[in-house]
């Protein structure tokens, strides 16, 4: 995987100057074996007051800015470089413990994954758990790895996909009715399906990447995206993507991880002023890798070599025009 740059620009507009409360930015990728960042800047107009970093509970970089002068317009501009090199997608074998369903947790683990195992959506009906037990063999065990996977692709291939401009994420109930939603609709019914049947699954943030022979084949990009992560023993964390398929973290920048998607919201702020004062949001988002970068350079280069020759052949014949007229 080449190293990648994450371009993000997200611009508020308002009818009149107005004031700022505080804003808590996650855009920062986070750090690990498989994902290093290289270089990182976030520019923000007009400059806050005061910028800190801090960790959230949950060990996500989560920069906090206070504005102290109004403005209609206010723009966050993020630029990173990583340097991405997923594992191999994860396979286990018929020692780990993991490797049928139902299994069993550490007890040294199971307090530190407890969170992550008890649903947080109601399931009154047991629409949910029923729809979860669908990917279990009728005669146990089942294999865990067939379950997960045949719950990331049967979201991807059976429901359909569909931007939404409400805030927020959808009830896992009203996915599942609908059959439709967003990538973080998908990531929290599949979280939501697996807890249900006593798996440790959280919601991931973070950014998609569209190599140039897979732009048509992902839905999500253009955005940030939205995926689980679930725990295993002997395996730990392990990246599914209901919305694409994907299975590992291949293609997938992680930026954040939560119990819930409230946690792990992008840009989240308020301004100070009538209701009527916000104009429009604009979200520009571009994920390239170094390749790409130096091709799309070159080809402004030869785009502006063009441009200067096809303006000195004007200036040529403007000048051989002008001399003319003076004969």
């Amino acid at each position: 995987m080449p190293l990648l740059t994450i371009h993000h620009k997200t611009v508020y507009r308002y009818v009149r100057p107005v004031a700022f409360g505080e804003h808590r930015i996650m855009l920062r990728p986070r750090d690990g074996h498989d994902l290093r960042v290289l270089a990182s800047r976030l520019d923000i107009v007009p400059q806050p007051m005061s910028l800190r970093w801090i960790h959230d509970v949950f060990g996500n970089s989560v920069a906090i800015a206070v504005f102290d002068e109004r403005s209609d317009t206010l723009s966050f501009t993020s630029t990173v470089t990583v340097d991405h090199t997923p594992v191999e997608e994860f396979a286990l074998t018929p020692d780990d413990p993991a490797y049928f369903y139902p299994f069993l947790y550490d007890s040294e683990e199971f307090p530190d994954l407890q969170q992550f195992i008890m649903p947080q959506y109601v399931d009154p009906e047991g629409a949910l758990a029923a729809w979860a037990r669908n990917f279990l063999d009728d005669e146990a065990p089942t294999p865990t790895f067939k379950i997960l996977s045949g719950m990331t692709h049967g979201i991807c291939e059976t429901f359909a996909y569909r931007k939404r401009h409400e805030h927020g994420t959808q009830h896992p109930l009203d996915t599942l009715q609908t059959g439709a939603g967003t990538c973080r609709d998908y990531a929290l019914l599949m979280i939501e399906a697996l807890r249900q049947l006593g798996i440790a699954a959280r919601f991931v943030s973070g950014y998609l990447f569209l190599a140039g022979d897979r732009v048509n084949g992902y839905l999500g990009g253009g955005s940030t995206h939205a995926w689980v992560q679930v725990y295993l023993p002997s395996a730990g964390w392990i990246e599914f993507d209901p919305t694409n398929g994907i299975v590992g973290s291949r293609d997938l920048i992680r930026v954040a991880v939560a119990r819930d998607p409230r946690q792990a919201i992008p840009l989240h702020g308020v301004y100070l002023g009538a209701a009527d004062a916000f104009r429009e949001m604009e979200v520009n988002i571009n994920v390239v890798s170094l390749d790409q970068e130096l091709g799309a350079q070159e080809l402004g280069t030869q785009e502006l070599g063009a441009q200067e020759r096809a303006e000195q052949e004007q200036a040529d014949q403007a000048q051989a025009m002008s001399a003319a007229a003076e004969i």
